[in-house]
């Protein structure tokens, strides 16, 4: 059988591999180069992450690399996480997304990038001459005490360095796919020449000290070596590979245990492509079953309508997701990692829930994530109301949603189509075309989907040719599908969720045409049936709220009348996939739009179905906390816009361990382990006064910290989801022994030992 072992790179073919699968595929993906993305939506998006790629400068992604390497930087280094713990982690997203780019265009200005590349590499490796090759500051002195023995782990941080083997995956990575897809063998080269390194820094490491290094974040270096393994054959990549097998998160997997609330998600994700990696080069059945539940377990219990999970980036409990609305929902490289497992379990069971998946996420949230305007991408998709998406910059940000951005972007193509012994699956309605070599097969996908419901496949055949060919026939579809056959109505059996098979001897220009009903539906929270998100076929409608660059309004709720709300919608007319509500919006009615095309305003996902006496209490104590705050800035002496640069000054603000930022439209400031700050407020001498602080009442996580005045402790405050999903106030009042006679006071607060204070979010002085 043709060897199609891999699902995140087809190339893994026998021309370039030693080892063969240990099981039979019942399907098999087409690499990168037989397919080309045709005018639409993910063509553009891939042509605007081209244009970026070209704009990055390689030298200066190589910058520490060859300053670790005692050689002179050739230009200066890029901003953001580059000049942080992980750099160098852009350069191996980069090698990758340059290889596929190439494999996806054919433009060789892709590969000139990658052979370039891996031509500086082999001179840093050559220069150093130890097989080592990386960016990672301090990573000498790091891998020294590990190769000693001496391991001091935590989630992100090992021996003092942020995630140091996560970083040199991304680089094993990247090299392994400029040999698989960009046809560079010194890059096979220098990937085994750094993984003999590895091997034998850590061929001294008892199983005990493995797993507490593994206890940090460290991507999926076991996929890396098995997909070393695999090409060159040799035993102890695999073994290497076996070493990399966390075992506190891949045991209770393996046993079909649920624990992942509290863990971090995209460290797990990658460790469990490495089990399905594994699965295929060995065969063993426990890393089937490890991979098979981790997405059986995420899908089905921690998703958001777009095909993302955590917030925070962490799992929650399984099913509880209304309160986990946040800015930092859906994490991109997460949903980036488990499109690459689900093409494993589709090539292992080719079942239309997996294809299902993947257009869900594919469409709501990877198209969603890029800026149309620049081919910038976005680390979190916000799916708090009245949140707004926040996209990387050209040269400062490299999160890790940038490296895994680019790849995104190059490889459309990868999942639309698959094969086995007897046809051809259509999984994906994307413009395209296929020349499936083997068979002499062109085949030609022409649709505007989503904005029309119909796509059509020409073929052109060298001979005739007899297959089965399935074409998906999706869960969301509102009834039975109408195929043509060359303008002939054939029966489509089967139902939502399965395949319409379609089995003749094909011909050049047979032309196959297949209508899908999409209709408007909404999809509840799995905890609570009367906050829903709203969606035509597969594509989730947000509404629109507002220009971001305003303050936040309040987000609309829908009053039911009885009907159900997706009769309350109506389209606009001249525009296609926009709807508008009519007479169910409180306080106003809203226009939704396709997420994938929400750009540069605020929106909501999710909605509050609300009884016509539910929306009036709400709108009472909408009122009542109206006049609060208006009441409250009667009383006002002085008020902190706490984390804004100018108010800071102006109350003198001062700290340690101390650092600001933004959420909800909201600025912040808090201090972490056992660290303070303190900023001055005015008081009134002969009078009364409160000090009032406020807090996001969801916060969590070790934040405890005592509040003092003038060197005072007045309270001690601990943040520990108080008022779930709401900011709220607390009031102190100051002792008239600390304000008499004063204009000011100095307000600080001080973490307790290893914890944090705050995040606090406003002050204020007010009469009593």
């Amino acid at each position: 059988m043709q060897n199609t072992a891999s699902a995140q790179t087809p190339e893994l073919d026998p021309a370039k591999v030693k080892v063969l699968p240990k099981l039979a595929l019942r399907a098999q993906p087409f690499s990168l180069k037989e397919v080309r993305l045709l005018d639409g939506p993910f063509r553009s998006a891939m042509e605007r992450n081209g244009k970026y790629l070209l704009a990055l400068e390689a030298d200066r992604l190589l910058c520490w690399f060859r300053k670790n390497a005692g050689l002179e930087p050739k230009a200066p280094v890029y901003g953001g996480w580059e000049t942080q713990g992980v750099a160098g982690h852009t350069l191996g997203h980069y090698l990758t997304a340059c290889a596929q780019m190439y494999a996806a265009s054919g433009d060789a200005r892709y590969k000139e990038r990658v052979d370039y590349i891996v031509e500086e590499l082999t001179a840093c490796q050559q220069k150093r001459g130890d097989g080592y090759v990386g960016a990672i500051p301090d990573g000498d002195r790091v891998f020294r005490e590990i190769s000693a023995g001496d391991i001091r782990s935590q989630s992100f941080d090992l021996n003092g360095i942020w995630v140091p083997w996560y970083t040199l995956h991304k680089l094993f990575a990247g090299l392994i796919d400029s040999y698989l897809y960009a046809d560079n063998p010194q890059a096979l080269t220098v990937a085994e020449r750094l993984a003999d390194w590895a091997i034998r820094i850590t061929e001294k490491l008892t199983p005990e000290q493995w797993q507490r290094m593994l206890a940090c974040e460290h991507g999926g270096m076991n996929e890396s070596m098995t997909l070393l393994y695999a090409i060159t054959g040799r035993s102890d990549y695999l073994e290497m590979s076996r070493k990399f097998h966390h075992r506190a998160v891949l045991d209770p997997m393996e046993r079909k245990e649920e624990r992942l609330a509290g863990l971090h998600g995209n460290t797990q994700v990658p460790k469990v492509i490495g089990c399905a990696r594994q699965y295929e080069l060995t065969g063993e059945e426990r890393y089937r079953t490890i991979a098979s539940f981790f997405w059986d377990t995420v899908t089905h219990h921690h998703l958001y309508v777009i095909g993302g999970f955590t917030s925070g980036e962490h799992f929650g409990l399984p099913d509880r997701l209304s309160d986990r609305l946040t800015t930092t929902t859906a994490e991109t490289c997460k949903t980036y990692n488990l499109l690459k497992l689900t093409r494993h379990l589709f090539c292992w069971n080719p079942s239309a829930e997996y294809a299902d998946y993947y257009e869900r996420a594919l469409y709501n949230h990877i198209l969603a994530s890029q800026n149309p305007d620049d081919g910038m991408v976005c680390y979190y998709m916000p799916l708090q109301p009245g949140a707004f998406k926040t996209y990387s910059t050209p040269d400062d940000s490299f999160w890790c949603c940038v490296g895994t951005g680019i790849e995104n972007h190059t490889k459309y193509a990868d999942s639309i189509y698959f094969r086995d012994d007897q046809g051809l699956y259509v999984n994906l309605f994307i413009p395209s075309e296929l020349r499936w070599q083997e068979k002499g097969l062109t085949l030609r996908q022409e649709t505007r989907f989503p904005e029309e419901n119909v796509t059509r496949l020409t073929l052109a055949c060298d001979k005739p040719t007899t297959l089965s060919l399935r074409i998906r026939y999706p869960a969301w579809a509102a009834g039975s599908p109408v195929v043509k056959i060359n303008g002939r109505t054939q029966k489509a059996d089967g139902k939502p969720g399965t395949y319409v098979e379609l089995k003749r001897t094909w011909k050049t220009g047979d032309r196959i045409e297949i209508t899908l009903p999409m209709s408007l539906r909404q999809e509840a929270m799995p905890d609570n049936p009367n906050r829903v998100a709203l969606l035509y076929g597969p594509i989730v409608l947000a509404g629109a709220l507002g220009p971001q660059d305003r303050e936040a309004p309040r987000t609309p709720v829908f009053v039911s009348d009885g009907r159900p709300l997706v009769q309350r919608l109506k389209p606009v007319p001249g525009r296609t996939l926009t709807f508008q509500t009519q007479g169910v919006g409180r306080p106003a009615d809203v226009t939704l739009i396709p997420y994938y095309a929400m750009h540069h305003q605020r929106y909501s996902v999710y909605w509050d179905l609300l009884t016509e006496a539910e929306w009036q209490r709400r709108e009472a104590e909408y009122r009542a906390e109206q006049e609060r705050l208006r009441e409250l800035e009667r009383r006002t002496v002085d008020m902190l816009a706490i984390g804004e640069m100018q108010p800071e000054r102006d109350h003198n603000l001062q700290g340690e361990k101390t650092g600001a930022g933004d959420f909800q439209g909201r600025k912040w400031r808090h201090a972490v382990d056992g660290g303070w700050f303190s900023f001055e407020m005015k008081v009134l001498p002969d009078q009364p006064v409160d000090l009032v602080l406020t807090y996001w009442g969801s916060d969590v996580g070790g934040r405890e910290f005592d509040i003092l005045a003038d060197g005072e402790k007045i309270a001690t405050q601990v943040l520990n989801n108080n008022h779930p999903e709401r900011f709220f106030d607390v009031t102190h009042p100051l002792p008239e022994s600390l304000t008499r006679g004063k204009q000011k006071v100095t307000i600080r607060l001080q973490a307790h030992p290893q914890r944090m204070a705050g995040g606090l979010f406003g002050c204020r002085i007010v009469r009593r």
